[in-house]
């Protein structure tokens, strides 16, 4: 029996954000803030919150970013609805699929971590439902990070301007699989369907 498209963009977005949130909460019980867990010499589980977007920049407030996260999720499900109902190429529909699965990943943390959890920080381990109430009100919670990457790191030459004497750490962002999971569909939908996003806002005749 062939599967239909909409059946694989719900597919990937089920398991995307079941994993997203299964690690974070994870995460969030058994770590203290900050602390690390090492895998290999080149990766680590770090745990780190996050109060703005994607590698931690911030943007007016956080209220603001709550709002804007969810309400550009509703336009991305409106247009993922509208690539099936049309019947695109299912490559980009399992783009669309994991773009839209990590930005609801990033919007759980948000709307409900601050409710639901307890504060965490470097000497403590949060709670999941505290008696006491959680570290913050709705649409403000942080957002949880824990992948890091520090391919290699050196120290810039001394007569090096602005940078010389500092450290340097390739890859030193740490992010969740959420970011991962809209970062790998920004960047296939980039390399492989440049031409079919254009199209996807044309009307067919």
């Amino acid at each position: 029996m062939k599967l239909s498209k909409g059946f694989w963009a719900i597919l990937i977005i089920v398991l995307i954000l079941a994993a997203d949130q299964c690690l974070k909460i994870w995460i969030k019980t058994h770590l203290a803030l900050m602390e690390d867990i090492p895998v290999t010499s080149w990766f680590s589980l770090h745990f780190v919150e996050n109060n703005g977007m994607a590698m931690g920049i911030e943007v007016i407030g956080k209220l603001f970013l709550s709002i804007f996260r969810i309400i550009a999720s509703f336009a991305i499900i409106y247009y993922l609805h509208s690539l099936v109902k049309r019947n695109f190429n299912l490559g980009y529909i399992i783009c669309v699929s994991m773009i839209f699965a990590g930005a609801v990943g990033n919007i759980i943390d948000s709307i409900f971590y601050g409710v639901i959890f307890s504060e965490s920080t470097p000497y403590t381990i949060a709670t999941l439902f505290p008696v006491e109430g959680g570290y913050d009100s709705w649409l403000h919670g942080k957002v949880v990070d824990m992948f890091y990457f520090p391919l290699f790191e050196f120290t810039w030459p001394e007569w090096m301007p602005f940078v010389g004497g500092s450290d340097f750490v390739f890859f030193r962002y740490i992010f969740n699989l959420a970011d991962a999971s809209i970062s790998v569909g920004i960047a296939w939908l980039l390399l492989f369907y440049r031409n079919t996003f254009s199209g996807s806002f044309e009307k067919k005749k």
